[in-house]
C-alpha cells in the first residue's frame, strides 16, 4: 500500500505531505540563508524580508509557467488557474519568479543583486531536494516504464498504483542530484571569488542534471516537439558558462588595466614634475636677472653720488 498523500486533517481540511515538505524546505532554506548572510556581514533580517516577497513571486511564477504550457486544460475554465491546491506547479517558473523578486528587492533595499542571489542559492537547491519528496507521496514526476523485474525496486523504480506499473523514480534522481549540488555549493561558498559565482554555478549544475533527468520523464511540458524544461535548461547552461567565463576574464584584465593606468599616472607625474622644475628654473633665472639689474642700478647711483660730492668740495 502506497503512503497516503494526506498527512492529517485540520477542521476537516486535508493537509498534504507535498505542502508540508515544501514548507519544510522553505523554512530550512531561510534559516540557512540567514546564517550565510550573517557571515557576509549582512543583516539576517533582510533574508526574512526578502522571503516575504520571494515566496509569493515563486508561487505565481511556478503556476503561470505551468499554465502557459498547459493552456488547453484551463482555457475553458480559467477560474481553475487559481486552484493551485489541485497541483500544477513548475520549479523553473518558481526560479524565474524568485529572480524577478530578487531584482526588485535588491533595488528597493539598495543591496547588491549578486550577493543576494548567492546567499539564497544553496537554500533554494536544498528546498528543491526536499520538495521533490512531495512527488513521492503524490505519485507524480515519474519516468519511463521499467519492465525488467531485476530493476523493479525503489529507489531505482517506483510502483504507480494508478497505472499498476513500475516507472523510473525520476523525482528521486533529481532529489539526489539537487542534494549533491547543495553540498558542492556549501563547499564552494567559502571559496567564492566574485559575487554571483554561487548563483551561476547553481544554474549551471542544476540545469545539467535537469536536462538529463527531464528526458526520462513521462509528464514533461512541451512546446511543439520540444520539452520545455530541457530547452530552458540548455539556455541556462549556456548563459551561466558565458557569464562565468566573461566575469573571470574581466577580473584577469583588471590588474593589467590597473598597471597600465598606474604607469600612465607615473609618466604624467614625471612630466608634471619636469614642468614644475622648468618653471622653477625660469623663476630662478628671472629672479637672478632682477637681482643683477638692481645691483647695476645701485652701482650706477653710487657712481653718480661720488661725482656730485667731489664737485661741491671743489
Amino acid at each position: 500500500m502506497w503512503p497516503d498523500p494526506v498527512a492529517f486533517e485540520i477542521f476537516g481540511r486535508p493537509v498534504y505531505w507535498y505542502g508540508i515538505l515544501i514548507a519544510t524546505g522553505v523554512l530550512i532554506g531561510i534559516y540557512l540563508a540567514m546564517g550565510y548572510a550573517r557571515r557576509l556581514k549582512f543583516d539576517p533580517e533582510v533574508i526574512l524580508d526578502f522571503a516575504l516577497l520571494a515566496i509569493p513571486f515563486a508561487i505565481v511564477g511556478a503556476r503561470l509557467y505551468y499554465v502557459a504550457f498547459q493552456w488547453d486544460i484551463y482555457k475553458d475554465n480559467p477560474i481553475d488557474i487559481f486552484k493551485i491546491w489541485e497541483g500544477g506547479l513548475a520549479i523553473y517558473g518558481a526560479v524565474i519568479g524568485g529572480i524577478v523578486a530578487a531584482m526588485i528587492f535588491s533595488r528597493w533595499r539598495k543591496m547588491n543583486f549578486w550577493d543576494l542571489v548567492d546567499i539564497v542559492s544553496p537554500s533554494l537547491i536544498l528546498g528543491q531536494a526536499i520538495g521533490r519528496w512531495g512527488n513521492f507521496f503524490n505519485q507524480e514526476a515519474y519516468g519511463r516504464i521499467v519492465t525488467d523485474r531485476a530493476w523493479q525496486w525503489f529507489p531505482f523504480a517506483v510502483y504507480i498504483e494508478a497505472k499498476r506499473e513500475w516507472h523510473m523514480a525520476t523525482f528521486f534522481y533529481e532529489s539526489m542530484w539537487n542534494l549533491l549540488v547543495f553540498i558542492f555549493l556549501m563547499y564552494y561558498r567559502k571559496r567564492r571569488k566574485r559575487p554571483g559565482d554561487i548563483f551561476l554555478l547553481y544554474l549551471l549544475l542544476y540545469s545539467c542534471g535537469r536536462i538529463v533527468i527531464e528526458g526520462l520523464r513521462t509528464d514533461s511540458l512541451y512546446w511543439g516537439p520540444f520539452r520545455v524544461s530541457q530547452l530552458l535548461a540548455g539556455l541556462l547552461i549556456a548563459f551561466s558558462i558565458i557569464m562565468l567565463v566573461v566575469r573571470r576574464k574581466r577580473v584577469e584584465l583588471a590588474p593589467e588595466q590597473g598597471a597600465l593606468s598606474g604607469g600612465d599616472g607615473e609618466l604624467a607625474q614625471l612630466d608634471k614634475n619636469e614642468e614644475e622644475h622648468k618653471e622653477e628654473g625660469n623663476h630662478k633665472e628671472e629672479g637672478n636677472k632682477d637681482i643683477k639689474e638692481e645691483d647695476s642700478l645701485q652701482d650706477t647711483k653710487q657712481e653718480h653720488g661720488s661725482d656730485g660730492s667731489e664737485t661741491v668740495n671743489q
